[in-house]
Formats: C-alpha cells, sequence, structure tokens
C-alpha cells in the first residue's frame, strides 16, 4: 500500500483510496502519481473547502476506483473515480439534499455534481481542465439501467 499523505487538515490520500466494495486490489491502493495529485487537487479545491464551510465532518464512500474495482462495481467505463477526480460523499450531520444545495450555494468549481438516487450520496468532481459545473440526478429508469437527468429547481 502507497504511504499516506495529508492532502489538507481534514483529508489524506488513504482516505481517497477506500472504497465500499469488501475486495482488495494491489491496485487500488497503489494509484500512479498523477491520479494522487488529481485526488489532492480534488481535496483542495472541493472536499477541504467544503468541509470548512460546513464546520462538521464529510464522510468520503468511495474516492479513487481503480479500473478493475470500477469494472467489478459496474461503474461507468469513463467515471471520474477512475482518474482520482471524483468523491461520493455523505453528510451524516445535515443530511445529503442539504450538502448538495451547501455544494451549489458556495459556487465550488466543480466539474460535475450529482444527486445519486435521492440523495443516497453526493458525487462531486473537480477537473482543472473541464469544470462544468454540471448539476445532475441518478435515476434509474424502466429497464434498472442509470440514467443522468438535469434536475429541476437547481
Amino acid at each position: 500500500m502507497i504511504e499516506n499523505i495529508r492532502f489538507t487538515p481534514n483529508f489524506t490520500l488513504h482516505e481517497l483510496l477506500v472504497t465500499q466494495s469488501r475486495r482488495f486490489d494491489e491496485e487500488q491502493y497503489n494509484p500512479p502519481q498523477h491520479i494522487v495529485d488529481n485526488l489532492r487537487a480534488l481535496s483542495e479545491h472541493i472536499l477541504q473547502p467544503l468541509r470548512d464551510a460546513l464546520g462538521t465532518p464529510l464522510t468520503v464512500n468511495s474516492g479513487y476506483r481503480c479500473p478493475s474495482l470500477n469494472r467489478s462495481i459496474n461503474g461507468a467505463r469513463n467515471s471520474q473515480h477512475m482518474s482520482g477526480h471524483a468523491a461520493d460523499i455523505c453528510d451524516n450531520l445535515h443530511g445529503n439534499r442539504f450538502l448538495f444545495e451547501k455544494i451549489i450555494e458556495l459556487g465550488l468549481p466543480f466539474d460535475q455534481l450529482i444527486d445519486e438516487f435521492g440523495f443516497r450520496w453526493v458525487h462531486i468532481s473537480y477537473d482543472p481542465a473541464r469544470n462544468r459545473r454540471q448539476v445532475l440526478q441518478a435515476v434509474k429508469d424502466a429497464k434498472g439501467k442509470t440514467v443522468y437527468i438535469v434536475p429541476g429547481g437547481f
């Protein structure tokens, strides 16, 4: 396993490598340097400013996902998790809808902000090459496939 690095006062490399999947994959815990750099930028530009504004902890459910892990959980083929640009987060004190709205209110430089299945968690990404501020909602269609829609009111 790669040595732990503190990116910001509240976020570390190991925190962003842990995933809710129970499997251990050597590839998952030894990311290349460009992934580490992307996770640092995500922490510095999104996660820490959000944590500072909230004044309370955030839970990172999933940050980086190596390609084999992403395939095993049926993640999107072009998932920003695989490049270290994204994290799935929760606010266990205020709730995830509050978290989602707070991110928009703060004007953070996100690329994508996604309400995942009725605020089960919030996906947020940071990519300095294309911070589109795209706000989406993930839902299941009639066939059970995940689709992304533009939510009303945001």
